[in-house]
């Protein structure tokens, strides 16, 4: 999709934010294309106040960071959070 590639990488949109199940004070950030075919997952422990790391509505990352999508209605999901994100917020806003 042209503007989706970027010279650091490929833009990628927040979809999803849920907290581990494994792991307490955990984070785990999911981002999309705006097609829903691929995903990056930032993992961010949540150590302290002072540990302050803003989460952006879009980050770039490298094509090997990415995964596929396989799932038809998980790919439609991420497809219309990243395209609304998208729509409504810029790169950088703080989320």
């Amino acid at each position: 999709m042209p503007g989706d590639s970027h010279s650091n990488g490929v833009r990628v949109w927040l979809v999803e934010r849920t907290y581990s199940d494994d792991e307490q004070n955990l984070i785990i950030l999911t981002y999309a294309t705006p097609d829903g075919e691929q995903y990056y997952r930032k993992e961010r422990a949540l150590t302290s106040f002072t540990d302050v790391r803003d989460t952006t509505a879009a980050v770039d990352t490298e094509p090997d960071n990415l995964g596929s999508v396989n799932d038809a209605d998980l790919q439609e999901q991420y497809a219309a959070e990243a395209q609304r994100m998208q729509e409504v917020h810029d790169p950088d806003d703080v989320i």
